[in-house]
């Protein structure tokens, strides 16, 4: 793919999910693999980007089968310093068939997070079918953009029944099992804290009636529903992995159908299951 190419498709991701949105104090946002070659050398390649929550071993070999020359991965592989490339780390195996393949990888993470539209408004609007929104805010926002920022708080006008919120997130997700930790039994809820991914830390401080995240600790959800709340949890990545059809679709738009062919993996999974 060459570096031109390469350059759109970041550009394409930035415009909608721009790197100053991204919470650069841990995360390792950006073009992590740069596998372009300069424009001279190129015959010219059709632009194939594959779409994954996260990449792993099954994932790069997806790729390379399937002839993506670019990976837009919502996780970052690469998080600290590399001192030594090896294949006896599972990682780093991935990355070495990467670059011998020619396959450029970018991670956004925290800038979808964070974004309006992004993928904690997707939870909202997924969790909120049927009821009417009287606010949706960033728990923690953005110093700059503030309509941006990690989480949502958000009221409903009326009380929901969590029996419906609970059909909802299973059905926006595309999910058959979730955990629920239930403040009662006919729990009815008027405001809810969003965070995709692992919510705990954005949770700390924020009063809610119904925690939805993909992840909390045993004694996190103990604490919520101790103090009166309820919890819904995903597994991390599933409270991810359905926005990657947003995505796709806002990549084809910016770039031209004819022009890019962008596809989601089949072989990204949430590690765990329900057996």
């Amino acid at each position: 793919m060459s570096r031109n190419s390469v350059k759109k498709v970041v550009g394409a991701i930035q415009k909608f999910y721009p790197i100053s949105l991204a919470d650069k104090t841990w995360d390792n946002t950006g073009l992590l693999v740069d596998s372009s070659y300069e424009d001279s050398e190129a015959i010219s390649t059709p632009i194939k980007v594959l779409l994954t929550i996260d990449l792993t071993q099954a994932v790069a070999d997806e790729a390379i089968l399937k002839r993506a020359n670019f990976i837009m991965a919502y996780h970052p592989f690469i998080f600290r310093g590399l001192k030594s490339i090896t294949p006896a780390d599972p990682q780093q195996r991935s990355l070495i068939k990467l670059i011998q393949n020619r396959i450029s990888v970018y991670s956004p993470h925290t800038a979808v997070d964070s974004q309006r539209g992004g993928v904690n408004d997707f939870l909202v609007k997924g969790i909120t079918q049927g009821f009417h929104v009287e606010s949706s805010v960033p728990i923690e926002q953005d110093a700059v953009e503030t309509d941006c920022g990690m989480g949502r708080l958000v009221a409903l006008t009326d009380h929901a029944n969590l029996g419906d919120l609970i059909a909802n997130v299973k059905s926006s997700l595309g999910l058959t099992h979730i955990q629920v930790a239930s403040a009662s039994d006919n729990h009815q809820v008027k405001t809810i804290a969003v965070c995709a991914g692992s919510g705990g830390g954005v949770f700390k401080g924020i009063k809610a009636d119904l925690y939805y995240t993909g992840e909390l600790s045993h004694h996190e959800a103990l604490y919520f529903k101790e103090s009166g709340s309820s919890v819904i949890c995903c597994n991390h990545s599933n409270t991810e992995r359905a926005f990657l059809k947003v995505i796709k679709q806002q990549l084809i738009e910016e770039l031209g159908e004819d022009n890019v062919d962008v596809i989601i993996s089949e072989t990204d999974k949430d590690p765990f299951k329900v057996v």
